[in-house]
């Protein structure tokens, strides 16, 4: 049993190695060589990613990768990509390619609203509280102005806070439903320090309110904190083309194809085991473009997800069908990024993503994730419904395998090209790369 250790944060990242690998690993120099080869030896560079976050013993590396030929509203982009999962890259390049002899990507962001809440408590007559906060609702906001100064100079600021009842739902829960908007700002910060400061101030003004009872002065704070649901914060990207544009195969003609695709859109909007693995390629393309551009994939991946459910159950992201013989294909999903703040002026690939990008603002880079998430979309849809997701994934897969059988660049080279007319099974590879060694 690893014994409890004191202190550990305030240890050198030496100590807390040491310490990891006498507990753990039974002091194996071994595993203190994995870690330092993935240190970078610029010792400033270190040290920055050393500092964004606790304990750091190494760095963990991602693939960053460009997906080029994206046409959207017109200009052209290329687009970058963290993650590790082989085809997502190829398969957003193969619907770029498609899609830009058919016009591109026509992208808009709808609105971009984020909320936060303060929740409290408080055992009184309703209508007193509601009276209460009419008297107070324009106290409560101006008194966060030293707050809200410089995000209202870049065009964002408080936008409104609203009174809910929820004691339907929980006894004596009552929330502050305050609206903001923040520029090119993710507004993390911002916005908690705004729901703390109208906590405080909802507290005070609560204690001196003439209309209230001693019990109902005494209002109880349970916790101010943003949500990361942001059904006002939406994006929307769409393609179309006539369907004689579609793919044409031996298999399916072009309307064929365009049904099929439909249909398959359709299961996801009515299958929730179909549409969470939908909405997860969607998601593959996206929070790539998040990643890569330092913004939060954990908030955008929670507020996608609640969006697909918004109507009580869980459905596509994504939309098609064919009006006039003309194809569409689109998606809409709510977006909160920024382009300011956070890692964006501190990580020296997340400033070269959003250089590649053209420096987009907020609202830029909200339309351009939309459009990466909804050309990962197509391509896994294009697959499904032709030649199956495997053939193309196992391909790209097939260098992963080749890594773990340890092939040497000769065997890679004669595998790679075998298998271009076979199909790739870890089993198959096995067979095929012993047959080599033999």
């Amino acid at each position: 049993m690893t014994s409890i250790v004191s202190g550990f944060s305030k240890l050198s990242k030496e100590d807390k190695i040491n310490w990891m690998v006498a507990h753990h690993f039974d002091n194996d120099q071994k595993t203190i060589n994995v870690l330092k080869t993935y240190w970078n030896s610029d010792q400033a560079l270190q040290q920055l990613h050393d500092e964004f976050a606790e304990n750091t013993i190494s760095n963990y590396y991602l693939p960053f990768s460009i997906a080029p030929n994206f046409l959207i509203n017109g200009n052209r982009y290329t687009i970058p990509m963290a993650i590790e999962e082989s085809s997502v890259v190829a398969a957003a390049s193969k619907a770029a390619k498609f899609w830009q002899d058919r016009g591109g990507f026509t992208t808009k962001v709808e609105s971009m609203v984020k909320v936060g809440q303060v929740h409290f408590s408080y055992n009184g007559n309703p209508e007193k509280l509601k009276t209460f906060f009419k008297d107070v609702k324009s106290k409560i906001i101006s008194s966060a102005a030293h707050l809200s100064k410089n995000m209202e100079k870049r065009g964002g600021g408080i936008k409104d806070i609203e009174l809910r009842d929820k004691t339907s739902e929980m006894k004596h829960y009552y929330q502050l439903h305050c609206t903001f908007g923040t520029a090119d700002a993710m507004g993390a910060n911002f916005i908690n320090s705004c729901l703390e400061h109208f906590a405080k101030q909802l507290t005070i003004l609560a204690t001196n309110y003439i209309g209230f009872s001693n019990e109902e002065k005494n209002l109880e704070i349970i916790m101010s904190i943003l949500s990361n649901y942001v059904p006002e914060c939406i994006a929307t990207a769409s393609v179309s083309c006539p369907v004689t544009d579609l793919p044409n195969t031996k298999q399916l003609s072009a309307t064929q194809y365009a049904e099929k695709f439909i249909k398959a859109v359709q299961i996801a909007k009515i299958e929730p085991y179909r549409a969470v693995t939908h909405n997860k390629g969607i998601m593959n393309g996206i929070d790539a473009v998040v990643l890569a551009t330092g913004n939060d994939f954990r908030a955008i991946e929670a507020g996608a997800h609640a969006y697909a459910s918004r109507k009580g159950s869980y459905s596509s992201l994504t939309n098609a069908t064919i009006t006039n013989d003309v194809f569409s294909f689109s998606i809409k999903i709510p977006l909160a990024l920024g382009t300011v703040g956070g890692l964006t002026s501190l990580h020296p690939l997340v400033k070269l993503a959003l250089q590649l990008l053209g420096n987009p603002n907020a609202e830029k880079l909200m339309e351009i994730t939309a459009v990466a998430g909804l050309a990962q979309n197509f391509a896994a849809i294009n697959s499904l419904i032709t030649s199956g997701i495997q053939q193309g994934h196992m391909k790209m897969h097939l260098m992963n395998i080749l890594n773990q059988l340890k092939a040497t660049n000769s065997e890679k080279k004669q595998l790679i090209e075998y298998f271009k007319t076979n199909a790739v099974t870890h089993s198959e590879v096995v067979v095929q790369i012993e047959k080599l060694r033999q």
